[in-house]
């Protein structure tokens, strides 16, 4: 059984209610994007950092979510690669007998206030998701009754991903009390009607699942698995090392290690960061980060994940991101400063070469971009963001390599 279940319980009966309902913006499905650029959702480094992605869920009901860009490698990488808003809710309508996304008055706070919340993490390249798990009333991801209303949910999560401008979203099959209610006992559809109707409204955007519970147990149907739907899963006892079963999903992409930051020791999530490098997985997950510095625990794993300690900085910055997609979408970097940047250096915030599609620029900058390494071949010069290297001449899509910040 997962630790700390009292905590993580109490975050979800926090009193005062609140209920953001979707179902009345309800929009069609998005098409499935014929050139969904995976490069980075799939990668498993910490922003430029070779080593495990590293991974935080947050209690927003006691911490605050902008923590987790606080801390640094001493090189100046982010140490989270992911932070995670824990968390949202399903509850369950006994008039409509339907599934509701539920936010409590912490969570609505950190959504409502995106910009203020959500917005300086992204800035730094770290991606948000918001986690959804039960809330005692009979409706969770494992019992959908039909096809039909694992949509209406996917639906409701999707909206609330474009609404707020999200990440993704992270599964936890946790407190749902099958049964209550009237509802259904778990069945093997249910998660993968969710997670194939998911996918399908947001082609570019992460999907995780926090192994547990009964959709542990409930990962393919009718030869889909839901492996081929999300891209990451991680474990969820603290203190151990377990690898997911997750078919479909590749050493890259899974976590065996997780620690609670406030329970685990720090000679413990030394040790499991050392097997999750030995035994070539990508992802360390990390939970319960406080308002307080940690950055002393933290180098504990980091030391040994990336060979760098970690340092405590609640400075934002200014510097250049550039995007995946046009329009500021898909996977952004890290903020890049005012420099002179070949490939390998860029790397270091997140970047991929031949990859970039758009550009975010402070005011009163300049930005020569460059084909080819070492600041050669054809260039373009910036001196505002551009939302899509189509419209430049020539085309600049998807061909820098490198780049004069001035």
């Amino acid at each position: 059984m997962k630790t700390n279940l009292n905590l993580r319980n109490a975050a979800i009966a926090a009193t005062g209610v609140f209920m953001l309902l979707f179902s009345a913006c309800k929009k069609d499905a998005a098409p499935v994007a014929d050139n969904i650029k995976t490069t980075a959702i799939k990668r498993a480094d910490a922003l430029g950092a070779s080593g495990p992605k590293s991974v935080c869920y947050v209690e927003v009901n006691y911490n605050d979510i902008r923590n987790v860009g606080n801390y640094k490698l001493t090189t100046g990488e982010q140490l989270f690669d992911i932070g995670i808003i824990f968390a949202a809710n399903i509850n369950y309508n006994t008039s409509t007998q339907t599934a509701e996304l539920y936010f409590n008055p912490q969570v609505t706070n950190v959504l409502s206030n995106r910009n203020t919340y959500v917005q300086p993490l992204q800035d730094r390249g770290i991606k948000v998701l918001l986690s959804i798990l039960g809330n005692h009333q009979g409706a969770g991801i494992c019992n959908f009754p039909s096809q039909a209303a694992a949509q209406a949910f996917a639906q409701q999560l999707a909206n609330a991903v474009n609404t707020y401008n999200l990440d993704g979203i992270d599964f936890d099959d946790e407190y749902s009390d099958y049964g209550a209610n009237g509802t259904g006992q778990p069945n093997s559809s249910s998660f993968v009607y969710l997670v194939t109707a998911l996918r399908q409204l947001l082609p570019n955007k992460i999907i995780s699942f926090y192994y547990y519970g009964p959709a542990a147990s409930r990962l393919s149907y009718n030869g889909v698995t839901v492996g081929s739907k999300i891209n990451y899963s991680w474990n969820a006892i603290y203190g151990t090392y377990s690898v997911p079963s997750v078919p479909g999903l590749s050493a890259a992409n899974l976590g065996p290690a997780a620690i609670d930051i406030q329970a685990t020791s720090s000679a413990t999530a030394a040790s499991l960061a050392t097997q999750t490098v030995n035994n070539g997985y990508g992802i360390y997950l990390t939970y319960n980060l406080p308002n307080t510095d940690v950055h002393t625990y933290l180098s504990s794993f980091s030391n040994v994940l990336y060979g760098k300690a970690t340092v405590y900085d609640t400075s934002l910055g200014t510097g250049v991101r550039f995007f995946a997609d046009a329009n500021y979408g898909g996977y952004g970097t890290g903020i890049i400063p005012k420099g002179t940047y070949t490939l390998t250096q860029l790397e270091k915030f997140g970047f991929v070469n031949d990859w970039a599609s758009s550009i975010k620029i402070p005011s009163g900058w300049t930005v020569t971009m460059y084909a080819d390494n070492n600041s050669t071949g054809q260039s373009w010069t910036l001196t505002s963001n551009n939302s899509n290297f189509t419209t430049l001449t020539p085309n600049a899509n998807d061909v820098i390599t490198s780049v004069k910040i001035q």
